[in-house]
């Protein structure tokens, strides 16, 4: 590989058309088990919320890598379709927590076998060992990004 090449790298584009592939098949998942009114993104913000529930919007940002505005806009669409509710913190008023309603609570099972289904296809052949490498690999990248966006 020449110099020139080594600077023009594919891991960001592979990494876009891999999220691009994943989302089409979670999607087409999604709609087979007859959860076709969620997208990808809004699956994140629940399944974020069935780890921990009941928890400042803030944290939920940072939990899901969403920006604060792009999160407001998902999570009002979530509590319109009855998913979620957004609520003042009881002892600071400034702070608003959002809760999962009993019915994001009865879809918890099936996304999360979803989920495992999406893992399968997505590790696919690989080993333990490989995908605990991988795994670490993309944690570093993640926070060269974050440790990037957080000192501009």
């Amino acid at each position: 590989m020449s110099e020139k090449m080594k600077d023009q790298r594919e891991g960001g584009f592979l990494i876009t058309k891999i999220h691009q592939i994943t989302n089409r098949i979670f999607t087409q998942m999604l709609k087979d088990y007859g959860i076709d009114e969620l997208n990808p993104g809004q699956g994140r913000i629940l399944f974020a919320l069935w780890q921990k529930d009941d928890v400042p919007i803030r944290e939920l940002s940072i939990k899901t890598q969403l920006t604060k505005s792009t999160l407001t806009t998902m999570l009002k669409r979530l509590e319109t379709a009855g998913y979620l509710s957004r609520n003042s913190d009881d002892d600071d008023e400034r702070i608003t927590k959002v809760k999962l309603s009993q019915m994001s609570k009865k879809l918890q099972s099936k996304y999360l076998e979803i989920s495992r289904k999406m893992t399968e296809v997505f590790y696919g052949s690989m080993t333990e060992k490989e995908i605990d490498q991988f795994e670490d690999f993309l944690r570093r990248i993640l926070d060269n990004l974050v440790n990037y966006v957080n000192s501009i």
